[in-house]
């Protein structure tokens, strides 16, 4: 059996930008991409913890180190500057593999640079 599971999430980002007149996509901080694994065109689910949204996307790559989160086309419309947001990517894995899957989890800070572990 192949089961959908998160492959992986940056928790709570802060929306930096949105622009409504872009063909569509989410822009994303290159190295929150790189620790997320989560690649150019890739597609996500966007979880707006402010509003309660979820709008399905892919990413697209932001200036690294920027702190950029650009909703863009449609996405604008339900993420605005300053809604925090779970962005979400995914993965089909066999019984098998599930075994030795875990997620990864990239937490930020409200500039959306990674937090560390202690």
């Amino acid at each position: 059996m192949i089961r959908q599971m998160l492959k992986s999430k940056i928790h709570r980002a802060t929306v930096t930008d949105a622009n409504v007149d872009y063909e569509g996509s989410i822009t994303i901080d290159e190295k929150l991409m790189e620790e997320a694994d989560i690649l150019d065109h890739e597609k996500v689910l966007i979880a707006n913890v402010t509003n309660g949204s979820r709008v399905e996307s892919y990413a697209i790559t932001g200036k690294w180190g920027s702190g950029v989160i650009c909703a863009n086309g449609g996405a604008a419309l339900h993420n605005r500057v300053g809604d925090k947001v779970l962005i979400m990517s995914f993965c089909a894995l066999t019984d098998r593999e599930l075994k030795r899957h875990r997620p990864k989890i990239v937490k930020v800070d409200d500039q959306n640079r990674p937090l560390r572990k202690g």
